[in-house]
């Protein structure tokens, strides 16, 4: 179980016609169907899809309450107008007379291609049957229901001294670090106010999720909501903070590890920046470049393209302060090739996890990215639309 672990919540997925034969759609809500303590983050992308910005208004008129999320794969339900916001609307009232709660406690979201109008009459039926078959054993179905091209589920469970903590997330594309990245949906028995609550999460999606750069894409859709129903009364704060950072950072690298076409995954540091702003930026203009991307996929510590990214990035930056390791390994140094044992290097890029350091020699600021390759995989998967 995930997203079901901690007592009091149930879920369930289905098919429902949106996709031609997988999951596509699902259901997370309290076990009683009373509102809890809510709490999200949601996309930083002005062109946000419908049912963003219904969750973002319902959340701000019931002060971060909500009993259950309705979400569906295919179909973004992002770039359709009124009719989305409608559509969006529609799921929420059906959802909320399935389940037997105020229309006002259903959040909502969305995945999938842009600029289609969602097929309401599969998503309504399916939302009765989702209601019919909520159970605390329906995660993994629930799992399965918000995928889009992931390969696999992504779930996990942190068990706490005195809670429980349970997510599952989607995303392999279109994911860059502007939060939230993707789809995630968290619960918890712990009590915890909603503003505390709000800074936990958001300092876990800044720390993971908004680590994740796969393609410099930000979504239309992207949410993460985090449930909590008190069952198991006040944690311990420091224990329960990391342990809803160790749930993103496990689901975070679930996704890297998903990310579309991937062959290698890089942690990938920039340190001795300006600042940790500036840090950020060159780390991102790094992850995002693709002549970097695909020496990564070809096993190539190609130094010279880490620091011309970061010398391209719009920050202060000297080359005659620049080093690059590849796994601990000082390749550059002063913007020139340094001796170094080439053969260890050679087989550190043969691993799936490759590490980089781009050192600037200018401060203290430091920041860090997971990156992945790029190669065919990525091409194919998005070079068609359906």
């Amino acid at each position: 179980m995930s997203v079901t672990a901690a007592p009091g919540f149930v879920a369930s997925g289905i098919h429902a016609g949106i996709k031609r034969r997988r999951h596509d759609m699902a259901l997370i809500a309290t076990d009683d169907a009373r509102p809890v303590t809510a709490v999200a983050v949601f996309t930083q992308n002005k062109f946000f899809a419908p049912p963003v910005g219904v969750s973002r208004r319902k959340l701000a008129e019931s002060g971060g309450r909500a009993a259950a999320v309705i979400v569906n794969s295919g179909n973004a339900n992002a770039g359709t107008g009124l009719q989305g916001y409608a559509d969006a609307e529609a799921m929420c009232e059906a959802t909320a007379e399935a389940i037997g709660c105020a229309t006002g406690d259903v959040l909502v979201c969305s995945t999938g291609i842009i600029g289609n109008l969602l097929p309401m009459d599969k998503v309504l039926p399916g939302v009765s049957k989702l209601a019919q078959t909520l159970s605390a054993e329906g995660s993994e179905a629930a799992a399965k229901g918000i995928l889009t091209t992931d390969h696999v589920p992504k779930e996990a469970v942190v068990k706490g001294s005195t809670f429980t903590l349970g997510g599952m997330a989607k995303g392999c594309g279109m994911i860059a670090p502007n939060m939230a990245t993707m789809l995630a949906f968290l619960t918890t028995d712990a009590d915890v106010p909603a503003d505390e609550l709000q800074a936990i999460l958001r300092d876990a999606a800044d720390r993971t999720f908004n680590t994740l750069n796969v393609d410099g894409a930000t979504s239309t859709n992207d949410t993460v909501i985090l449930l909590a129903n008190g069952r198991a009364g006040r944690p311990d704060m420091a224990e329960f903070a990391g342990a809803v950072h160790k749930v993103c950072e496990d689901l975070t690298w679930q996704m890297a590890r998903d990310a579309e076409g991937v062959t290698k995954m890089v942690t990938l540091r920039v340190t001795g920046a300006a600042s940790d702003a500036e840090a950020r930026t060159a780390a991102k203009s790094i992850a995002e470049n693709n002549l970097v991307k695909c020496s990564w996929y070809g096993s190539d510590p190609y130094w010279g393209r880490l620091l011309a990214a970061a010398g391209s990035a719009g920050i202060d930056f000297d080359p005659e302060r620049a080093a690059v390791a590849y796994g601990g390994i000082t390749v550059s140094k002063a913007g020139a090739p340094v001796a170094h044992d080439v053969a260890a290097v050679a087989e550190h890029m043969k691993n799936e996890r490759i590490d980089i350091e781009v050192a600037l020699g200018l401060g203290t600021g430091a920041a860090q990215v997971i990156g992945i390759d790029l190669g065919p995989g990525y091409i194919k998967e998005n070079s068609v639309t359906s």
